[in-house]
């Protein structure tokens, strides 16, 4: 067995529902511009050929009801509420029905956003990275397994930062449904059981500062939880 010079970065795990086991993060994909009032909101239009992704890095994922510092580097960070969906088994290069088969289960989650940095490099054509893959900045709800879902269809998806509804749409509204995603993204990632996708947000998202409770819903799912503290 290999020794390490510092100890090794421990894998997080998400609570599943009727499970005592966690699920364990392996990588985090994430869909951009997935719902067209969104992508309107942010100066773009949709692009309809294929969905696009950035990543996190599973050290961005923060545990559901976390109370964590608000990020360095920015003055305007943003929640953004979106649906994860879990791989369960291994899949490559998969139809939309074998994509399907392969989502364990479903989350409500929150990838949280330093806009100013992301819409600096955007301006630039450069990566999102400063934007989008911040420490504490992928918060994912308990799963439920698919199973145990009543599925997609008609479900709302929705946010509110103390009290206050800023999100509100249904996940009819997605651009890329999950097994058109799960299909496409296979075609350039062996995904694996592990492997989190988080499919995009709707529109409404918009600034958050230190003390601010923030709750995303989505119907049937357990809901996903962040209280922002002082900087440190």
């Amino acid at each position: 067995m290999s020794s390490f010079l510092f100890p090794p970065f421990k894998t997080p795990g998400i609570p599943v529902a009727g499970e005592t086991a966690h699920y364990p993060v392996n990588r985090i994909f994430c869909v951009g511009r997935n719902y067209v009032a969104h992508a309107r909101e942010m100066g773009m239009t949709v692009d309809r050929d294929a969905p696009f992704y950035f990543t996190k890095a599973p050290a961005a994922h923060a545990a559901n009801g976390s109370r964590v510092p608000y990020p360095p580097g920015t003055e305007n960070y943003h929640h953004e509420v979106e649906l994860a969906l879990a791989i369960g088994k291994p899949v490559f290069r998969a139809d939309r029905n074998e994509a399907m088969a392969a989502i364990y289960g479903y989350a409500c989650a929150l990838d949280m956003t330093r806009r100013d940095l992301q819409m600096a490099e955007r301006e630039k054509k450069r990566p999102w990275d400063l934007g989008k893959d911040v420490e504490h900045s992928a918060v994912i709800a308990e799963i439920t397994p698919a199973s145990a879902f009543s599925g997609l269809a008609g479900k709302a998806i929705s946010l509110t930062v103390n009290g206050e509804t800023r999100q509100n749409a249904s996940l009819d509204e997605m651009i890329w449904k999950a097994d058109e995603i799960v299909s496409h993204l296979s075609g350039f990632y062996h995904l694996s059981p592990g492997d989190i996708i988080l499919t995009g947000t709707p529109a409404g998202v918009g600034p958050v500062v230190a003390g601010d409770y923030i709750e995303g819903r989505i119907d049937g799912l357990a809901p996903v939880e962040l209280t922002l503290s002082d900087p440190e």
